[in-house]
């Protein structure tokens, strides 16, 4: 084949392995304002926030991977202590709180421990 020949995949979806996909369904609809664009057995696939955004996908799999994800969701939420609260309420848990000088952002968790960022840059300090 040529190099010429060669088309790129376009990543268009991030899929959880899981234990239960409707669960996690739910939760990220919820914390994500979306709905439901695909709904197979062992499948859930959400539509994107925005047109032409990724969708977020959880599959059922006898045996997800132990330990730490190594890929996370990055976020942006002004209001980090409602966040907070509304993935308490969704069944997710905090895991904890960074700051470097310019930004802040926390570590959450959904329902089966899949961990996920939010944060937002600080302000400037004033001088």
């Amino acid at each position: 084949m040529d190099a010429t020949e060669f088309t790129a995949p376009q990543i268009n979806t991030v899929a959880f392995d899981c234990h239960d996909p409707k669960l996690l369904a739910e939760f990220w609809m919820a914390l994500l304002d979306v709905e439901v664009l695909h709904d197979y057995p062992d499948f859930v696939w959400l539509q994107p926030q925005r047109e032409g955004g990724w969708k977020v996908a959880f599959q059922k799999v006898p045996d997800p991977t132990p330990g730490k994800n190594k890929l996370h969701l990055d976020g942006y939420h002004e209001d980090l202590e409602t966040l907070t609260a509304q993935v308490l309420s969704l069944g997710g848990s905090f895991v904890a709180q960074h700051t470097v000088p310019s930004f802040v952002w926390n570590i959450y968790a959904d329902p089966e421990g899949n961990q996920f960022c939010c944060g937002h840059p600080l302000e400037a300090a004033a001088g």
